[in-house]
C-alpha cells in the first residue's frame, strides 16, 4: 500500500510518529512531507528542542523506518503525490492544523501537503484529516464540514477510554488504530469494543 503522510503545525506529533511506525510495520510505502511549522512541533513535542535543524528532526522522526519512507520537501510539486495520475492508496494529514483545514476548504494549495490532499479529494481517494484544535470556532467547523462534504474523513485527535488505557501510549495507539482502520489496514493496536 502506498500512503502519503503530511505533518502540519498542530500539536500532536506523538500521533504522527506512531502512525509512521505503524504504517511501516504494515509494509506500506510512505511518502512523508512536513511543513515548516510541523517540523517545529515535532522538534518541540518529541525532542524538546524547537531549534533543531529540519534535517536532524526528519532523520530522528523517520528513524528505523527509513527504508520505507521517502521524505519530500513541502514545496516539492514534482513529488508523485502532487498528481492524480500517481497510484496512491491513502492520504493522512496528522496532525492537521486549522490553517491547513482553512486552506484546503478554500481550494487553495500553498505546499505539497495541500496539493496531495486536494488530489485525494478530486480523485475520490481516502483522505484522513486528524485535527487537534479545541475549542473550535464556527470558522473551523465550517471548514471541517466543507471538507467532510468533499469526501474527507475528519478523525479528531480525541482518544476514547473504553479500551481501559493505562498509559499515554495506549491513548496514542487508540487514535492511530482508527487512522489505520480508515485506510483499510488491519491492526491490533487497541482492544476493540466487544472483544474479550
Amino acid at each position: 500500500m502506498r500512503v502519503f503522510l503530511g505533518v502540519t503545525g498542530a500539536s500532536g506529533a506523538p500521533y504522527a510518529e506512531r502512525l509512521l511506525r505503524a504504517l511501516a510495520d504494515a509494509g506500506c510505502e510512505i511518502g512523508l512531507s512536513a511543513s515548516r511549522s510541523g517540523i517545529e512541533v515535532i522538534a518541540t513535542e518529541l525532542y524538546g528542542d524547537p531549534s533543531l535543524a529540519r534535517e536532524e528532526v526528519l532523520e530522528r522522526f523517520v528513524g528505523a523506518s527509513s527504508a520505507q519512507v521517502t521524505v519530500y520537501d513541502e514545496n516539492d510539486f514534482r513529488s508523485p503525490f502532487a498528481s492524480g495520475s500517481a497510484k496512491v492508496d491513502g492520504y493522512v494529514i496528522c496532525p492537521c492544523s486549522m490553517a491547513t483545514v482553512g486552506t484546503l476548504a478554500s481550494g487553495a494549495m500553498q505546499n505539497l501537503i495541500h496539493r496531495a490532499a486536494s488530489v485525494a479529494l478530486k480523485e475520490r481517494r481516502t483522505l484522513v484529516l486528524v485535527p487537534r484544535e479545541t475549542p473550535l470556532s464556527s470558522i473551523h467547523l465550517r471548514g471541517l464540514a466543507t471538507l467532510n462534504e468533499a469526501g474527507a474523513v475528519i478523525l479528531f485527535a480525541a482518544p476514547g477510554f473504553y479500551h481501559a488505557p493505562t498509559s499515554i501510549a495506549d491513548l496514542v495507539d487508540f487514535l492511530v488504530a482508527r487512522c489505520l482502520d480508515q485506510l483499510g489496514l488491519d491492526n491490533t493496536l487497541m482492544k476493540r469494543w466487544g472483544d474479550s
